[in-house]
């Protein structure tokens, strides 16, 4: 089922989270919205090809990937938007365009807005359109690692 991979993560390394279940939800705000969780608290998870290998890079739902500042702070030659043709197959167990920001579970480098870190809480999908975890931000740097740097601009 979406989900139970990083619940069963967060479990094994005794993080304490919320499961929060709402009304079916496609976009970033309309998740925040639906689930009554503030645009800068929810972290939406945007995939990436940096010099050509995936990538997540992980912004506050209220702002947009600055593909220049990404391509800069990891110093890669080129960076692009992933299709999700390019990424659909790494994510079985979960529904398209809903990908927790867990990019160490699914074998790739994580790129995270330094924004994020001002949050205590963050909330992320968790692999389904109709569900959320909400845990510290300070577990989910601890447990994922991701590079902090600006990568992202307000819409």
């Amino acid at each position: 089922m979406p989900g139970d991979k990083v619940k069963a993560f967060l479990d094994e390394n005794a993080v304490r989270y919320v499961s929060i279940q709402h009304s079916r939800a496609y976009t970033a705000q309309e998740v925040a919205e639906s689930a009554h969780v503030p645009g800068h608290e929810l972290a939406k998870t945007v995939m990436v090809k940096l010099d050509g290998t995936l990538a997540m890079a992980v912004v506050p739902a209220v702002f947009n990937v600055d593909i220049e500042l990404l391509r800069g702070a990891a110093g890669a030659g080129t960076a692009t938007l992933a299709s999700e043709d390019e990424f659909k197959t790494r994510f079985p167990d979960c529904q398209p365009g809903a990908m927790p920001p867990f990019g160490n579970l699914y074998g790739m480098r994580v790129y995270a807005d330094e924004g994020l870190s001002d949050e205590e809480m963050i909330a992320f999908n968790a692999g389904s359109h109709v569900e959320i975890i909400r845990m510290t931000y300070s577990d989910f740097e601890r447990l994922v690692e991701p590079k902090l740097a600006r990568i992202a601009d307000v819409p």
